[in-house]
């Protein structure tokens, strides 16, 4: 693996003044010039792929169609958020016009749109070295918001990160986008009273460390993050008796995708005792072991998966020969609620735990002590007894209900929520993958009474405001 210096605490501090001065000018760009701005890098990320992808390769043990498809994907949702910039929906524009017969009183003139919040950090992720690391999603939609970018890069990768950076770098203004190595470095950037706000993906206790430190600045400022979940699945006696080999064969497929190195890997699932699905996933056969992402990821695994291989009242499913082969363990839903801190723990990697239950009631007793999640899975017939209500429950738990689905696999679309209650994020009301993720970096501001040549343009009379979709004296107006 390369080995990358550590930034100083001086490079840091010329990293934030130059995101500052960035700031206003990025801000004051129009919607299609900063679209422009997207799309270019988005271009630049495509053509330097041929150099990139080797890099990844040798960083993260990933494959190359992994790594091609990943980066296609971090140049779609540049792409994508371009378009919303153009659109100009995100800006939530409120128009309320002076009314001397308002029923409260007389109304002023006040009109509300969203401003950028100046310069943000990022700190990468390691399980998707594109995607969700260096010019990935958070960085992609902080810029659509008009917000200089420092990324804290990801130990696993700095060598990716570094050659990412160069590209973005290129692509963009002097100082909307920098780069810092090492964890005095992200600390650094997080508490440094020019950055206004930040995004994590990574661990529960990781980003809980960051989370506190962004609260307890003299000015806090919003923490956007992604921490842990398992993201139960709850099958039912019916679903199990009708196709409960088919299940085992998705489950399969899900918790080992990426080697189980998914934030939304299936790690809990929820079965009758005695379900043609266990039955299943102990007479078929698994993929074979796989490397992990890098050391550290590999020794917490490790740890984790002894440690319910190790509880009493867990027992072997199914695992291969290798201590990094698959693994499904099995144990009953009394266990799983007597002992929540270790069964119901995310194990990040290719493992998964099938708690059996005698009575379907069962079910909702589980689905209402699970701490939030991600994402929550109904594997059920429209006509079972429990389904209205078990989604219902599951619906204050979770940001991503799934029927019939597997939750790995987070499509980059308008109506996405990637996010959840404590402590799958720490920001129940954001989302980090969709269109939508680009409401995190804007704060909204109402100007009342001011001239038309003071407001922002989206907020004016003239015909250029007419091209974003407003709501105006209470009602909905399109372009």
């Amino acid at each position: 693996m390369s080995l990358v210096q550590d930034t100083s605490p001086a490079q840091v501090d010329e990293t934030v003044a130059a995101a500052d001065r960035a700031a206003p000018g990025w801000a004051a760009r129009s919607r299609a010039e900063r679209a422009a701005s997207l799309r270019a890098v988005a271009d630049e990320l495509d053509r330097a792929a041929d150099d990139l992808v080797p890099i990844a390769i040798r960083e993260t043990h990933l494959g190359e169609p992994r790594l091609r498809g990943e980066l296609s994907r971090t140049t779609f949702q540049l792409r994508l958020l371009a378009e919303v910039l153009e659109e100009g929906a995100y800006l939530h524009a409120r128009v309320d016009h002076a009314d001397p017969a308002w029923p409260m009183g007389p109304r002023p003139d006040l009109r509300r749109t969203g401003i950028p919040y100046g310069p943000v950090v990022v700190f990468a992720a390691s399980n998707f070295p594109f995607a969700f690391s260096v010019a990935g999603g958070d960085t992609a939609s902080a810029l659509a918001a008009g917000c200089p970018v420092i990324v804290k890069a990801h130990p696993g990768h700095p060598a990716l990160s570094d050659a990412t950076a160069e590209v973005v770098t290129a692509a963009l203004p002097e100082g909307v986008f920098g780069l810092v190595h090492g964890d005095a470095a992200g600390v650094a950037v997080l508490t440094h009273p020019k950055v206004r706000a930040a995004a994590f993906t990574g661990s529960i206790r990781g980003g809980r460390a960051l989370f506190d430190m962004a609260a307890a600045r003299p000015e806090p400022i919003p923490f956007y993050g992604e921490l842990g979940s398992v993201n139960p699945v709850f099958v039912t006696a019916a679903a199990d008796a009708a196709r409960g080999e088919t299940v085992a064969e998705g489950l399969v497929g899900s918790f080992t995708l990426g080697a189980g190195q998914f934030c939304t890997k299936p790690g809990l699932v929820l079965a009758p005792r005695g379900s043609r699905l266990v039955a299943a996933l102990a007479g078929g056969a698994l993929p074979p072991a796989a490397p992990l992402l890098n050391d550290r990821i590999t020794d917490a695994y490790l740890h984790g998966r002894q440690r319910l291989r190790d509880h009493p009242d867990v027992r072997v499913v199914a695992e291969g020969p290798d201590p990094l082969s698959p693994s499904v363990f099995a144990t009953t839903v009394t266990a799983l609620l007597a002992d929540r801190e270790v069964l119901q723990e995310e194990c990040f990697g290719p493992t998964v735990l099938v708690a059996e239950y005698d009575e379907e009631s069962q079910l909702l007793e589980v689905a209402g002590t699970v701490a939030g999640q991600l994402t929550a899975s109904l594997v059920a017939d429209e006509d079972d007894p429990l389904a209205g209500e078990l989604t219902a429950v599951l619906a204050t738990k979770a940001g991503r209900l799934l029927w019939n689905q597997w939750p790995t696999g987070v499509s980059v679309t308008h109506a996405q929520q990637h996010g959840g209650p404590y402590p799958a994020t720490t920001a129940v009301g954001t989302t980090s993958v969709g269109t939508a993720a680009i409401d995190r970096f804007t704060r909204p501001v109402a100007y009342q009474g001011f001239p038309q040549t003071l407001l922002p343009a989206e907020l004016r009379e003239d015909p250029a405001s007419s091209r974003v979709p407003r709501t105006v004296d209470g009602k909905q107006e399109q372009p």
